[in-house]
């Protein structure tokens, strides 16, 4: 797209440094701030994800990781529990 752009002096002496520095067109230079200036935006916009803890009450010794462990054993005692009568 093109257009016309008033640059404020201040800005304008920022981006001629970076055109020297980084050997940039006006063009590329003024694109690759503007990029980096709306990701910074868009990024303070999303809303951040926040973990609510909760404990489930389990007792100690009960290793979290190993539930399906713990499900399996509790099934063949009961299982068992039931041949025996």
């Amino acid at each position: 797209m093109r257009t016309t752009l008033t640059l404020e002096p201040d800005v304008a002496l920022k981006l001629k440094r970076r055109m020297a520095a980084k050997k940039l067109t006006l063009k590329a230079a003024v694109n690759q701030a503007l990029r980096a200036g709306l990701a910074v935006e868009d990024a303070q916009a999303r809303v951040p994800f926040r973990v609510v803890p909760h404990s489930f009450g389990f007792k100690p010794g009960i290793d979290l990781d190993k539930l399906g462990q713990l499900a399996d054993q509790l099934e063949a005692e009961e299982f068992a529990r039931k041949l025996g009568r």
